[in-house]
């Protein structure tokens, strides 16, 4: 874990603890390490979601760059996935979005992509953290007759639009389509997209206002959508985050289709149609365990990845995979885009549910998901990693493990810049993995509370 950047980029309370001051020298050093220690020619395109802090933060990160000698492209109010397309449609060095994703408007964060539109690599963040925290001076503005410019592009959600309607190649005609944009940047794109490829679109969270980003709406709170389809009496909803890389759906039922069902989906029609690169997806830990058992009845290979897009995204390319997400509605299909991209991801599911002649719910039925619990446990970061190497803590993990065989899974990570110790179980019963859950919980607690200093 960076001490900066986390695994999803940066992130806190918008101008108070991620600072304008602290903006700008991201944007400095950002332009030292995607131009290659040679500012000039260097070109970094900026992004921003709809909180009102945005502009700010953005102002600040384009200030750092210029003044680095670095040019900066400010394209506005852009869905996070439009940005890492746009960096490498239009070959720029490199792009920086500013967003705090699905949390609340309060807070804000920045994102980091390569020229390739990809999340930047953990050397080259952590190169970003040296020259901020350890080498100021070497990016302190030296005098120079030339600097960076800033100039606007107001035509990136149109650019977007296009690019998704054509390359998602799908006919959503007949489909009536609830769609939640958590009054964040799908607000203004979603409409124009899924209406372009033949839907009945139904719209809330539609009104960012720069306060309500994901505020009671969107894939955290995808409860409205719930209500929402049912009142509208459509044939399904998609719900994404206010960056607009997730993707969540309910069916006609008001059931949630998540993310290992959206791949499970997705996974056997592109299979079927021999589009599904090595006849392999990715697994992580985070993804259910129904999913794995899913694919071995499919006969689809599973290749496993550490969670976190980053990591999935490199995997991938490496091995040459079509397809791969997370629960919560991350979904990669770096054929297509080079980063999760929420509307790409629910025009795909719903062009299969059409092409199907299905109701969502029984298209959904192709994967079963295992009966799941998690627990987080705080911890001091005087412990981080202590509990690893604690016999009681692996002992009652191996013994839990050895319990449940297949027909289950433990597993137990620290997460977080303030670090939290994440049990979770899966298996048939969800009695019993409970239990499970609680002992392992109630051991870390036991052992990490005698290892204070009395």
């Amino acid at each position: 874990m960076g001490r900066l950047f986390g695994r999803d980029g940066m992130r806190g309370i918008a101008v108070t603890e991620l600072t304008c001051e602290l903006a700008l020298q991201i944007g400095r050093a950002a332009a030292v390490v995607l131009g290659g220690n040679n500012a000039e020619g260097t070109r970094i395109l900026i992004g921003m979601d709809t909180r009102s802090s945005s502009d700010s933060i953005a102002a600040a990160l384009c200030a750092g760059i210029c003044s680095a000698g670095a040019d900066a492209e400010l394209i506005g109010k852009v869905p996070t996935p439009a940005l890492a397309w746009l960096v490498r449609e239009n070959g720029a060095s490199g792009g920086i979005m500013v967003t705090a994703s699905h949390i609340n408007a309060e807070f804000s964060g920045i994102k980091l992509f390569s020229s390739h539109g990809h999340r930047l690599s953990d050397d080259r963040e952590e190169e970003i953290e040296r020259l901020i925290l350890d080498s100021p001076e070497e990016i302190i503005p030296i005098p120079r007759r030339k600097y960076g410019k800033l100039t606007f592009a107001d035509r990136a959600n149109e650019q977007y639009i296009a690019h998704i309607t054509e390359i998602a190649g799908a006919d959503l005609s007949g489909l009536k389509v609830a769609i939640d944009c958590a009054n964040g940047c799908a607000s203004a794109t979603a409409e124009k997209i899924f209406s372009a490829l033949g839907a009945e679109v139904v719209l809330m969270g539609n009104v960012p206002d720069g306060e309500n980003i994901n505020k009671d709406c969107g894939s955290t709170h995808i409860d409205a959508l719930m209500r929402f389809v049912g009142e509208n009496k459509c044939d399904c909803g998609i719900a994404f985050d206010g960056a607009a890389e997730r993707c969540l759906a309910i069916d006609e039922l008001g059931n949630i289709v998540d993310g290992d069902v959206i791949v499970a989906v997705c996974a056997k029609d592109m299979k079927e149609h021999g589009t599904l690169s090595n006849g392999s997806i990715i697994f992580t830990q985070a993804n259910n365990l129904g999913l794995l058992q899913f694919a071995r009845a499919n006969g689809i290979g599973i290749s496993a990845s550490s969670p976190g897009e980053r990591s999935m995204i490199r995997r991938m390319l490496e091995c040459g995979y079509s397809l791969g997400g997370d629960p919560a509605g991350h979904i990669l299909f770096p054929d297509l885009a080079p980063s999760a991209d929420g509307q790409l991801t629910g025009a795909r599911l719903l062009d299969t549910l059409n092409r199907s002649g299905k109701k969502l719910s029984e298209l959904s039925a192709v994967i079963e998901k295992c009966p799941q619990v998690m627990l987080n446990i705080p911890i001091d970061k005087r412990f981080r990693e202590v509990w690893k190497n604690d016999r009681a803590v692996t002992g009652i993990i191996d013994e839990f493990e050895q319990i449940l065989g297949e027909e289950g899974r433990v597993v137990v990570r620290e997460v977080g810049a303030e670090p939290v110790i994440r049990i979770m179980i899966e298996g048939r019963d969800f009695t019993t993995i409970n239990t499970m859950a609680l002992q392992i919980a109630d051991t870390i607690k036991q052992r990490l509370t005698l290892q204070q200093p009395h």
